[in-house]
């Protein structure tokens, strides 16, 4: 009986979230707000936007994730850490939403699978067990996208802070043969040509496409640290519009912001490198454990037997 009335209130909730996200409510005064504070801004200033390159989706999946999107913007959900870590990694906010939401939907079926196979075991039909298995394996599978897309995110950000070190030396030098910050700045990302790192064409693209929205480059690269969740961007942003005028105070900020990206780098490495070394000396410690118990479980038994 309870494990009826629980089935029902699942799927019960199910439908009506289901039709909340096909058909979503007007939004209230806190979107109202949202939306007309994010159009004052694009009036007052112009923005950079990165263009995302197209995922193969299908056309249910991509209107499941529109339709998602619009729920959360018309909830007031921004989640910026989950934005800024799939414009970082190249993927599509509505994608990824239409992702978590067919896991989860696809975590359900295992419900009806493990009641057929306790049929088919003959060990009882009992609705307890298969129904929160179910519910463990729904939510594991809703979780799944976020911990992929925090961990690929986190491995390109530490990519991308080794490429801004380098950058910020290539700017440095060229502010010390006399170039300006602007010029300095794209004759940085220039030197590398048509490289293939794609921190450095974030970066480059960035810097082009300050000249047409009419804003400075450091405002670019302000507004790029803020969409991607990089400090280290944000960080310049804010030092090269203080001193802009000033190239000798700027060549002294970029090559001590340099050099503490390079100590924190390798500090990082440092510490990886000591963890890994840890778990290899457990795996060694457990090899070992396991030959002596191998050799000595053939003596101990006979000692036993005897």
């Amino acid at each position: 009986m309870v494990e009826g009335v629980l089935a029902g209130g699942v799927l019960g909730l199910g439908v009506f979230l289901l039709m909340r996200a096909l058909f979503p409510a007007r939004p209230g005064l806190v979107a109202r707000l949202v939306a007309l504070d994010a159009a004052r801004e694009d009036t007052d200033a112009p923005g950079l936007r990165l263009v995302l390159p197209d995922e193969e989706v299908g056309a249910f999946r991509r209107g499941l994730g529109i339709r998602l999107a619009r729920l959360y913007a018309a909830r007031g959900w921004e989640v910026r850490s989950i934005r800024a870590d799939l414009a970082l990694v190249g993927r599509s906010f509505e994608g990824f939403l239409a992702t978590k939401a067919l896991l989860a939907a696809g975590g359900l079926l295992a419900f009806p699978v493990l009641v057929g196979w306790l049929v088919l075991m003959e060990w009882g039909v009992s609705l307890t067990i298969p129904f929160w298995a179910a519910l463990a394996v729904s939510l594991l599978f809703f979780v799944l996208p976020d911990l992929q897309i925090r961990r690929d995110a986190a491995a390109k950000r530490r990519d991308f802070r080794h490429v801004v070190g380098a950058f910020l030396d290539l700017v440095s030098m060229n502010l010390a043969g006399g170039r300006g910050v602007p010029e300095a700045l794209m004759m940085a990302v220039s030197v590398s040509g048509d490289s293939p790192n794609w921190a450095m064409s974030r970066i480059r693209e960035a810097l082009s496409g300050a000249r047409i929205v009419g804003i400075t480059p450091w405002q670019a690269l302000g507004q790029l640290g803020e969409e991607i969740n990089v400090d280290e961007l944000r960080d310049l942003s804010a030092a090269l519009g203080l001193v802009a005028d000033d190239g000798a105070k700027v060549r002294a900020s970029l090559t001590a912001r340099a050099a503490t990206l390079r100590r924190r780098e390798l500090a990082e490495i440092e510490g990886r490198a000591g963890e890994r070394s840890q778990s290899m000396l457990v795996a060694q410690l457990l090899l070992c454990a396991g030959f002596v118990i191998f050799l000595s479980f053939p003596a101990a038994m006979k000692m036993l037997g005897s």
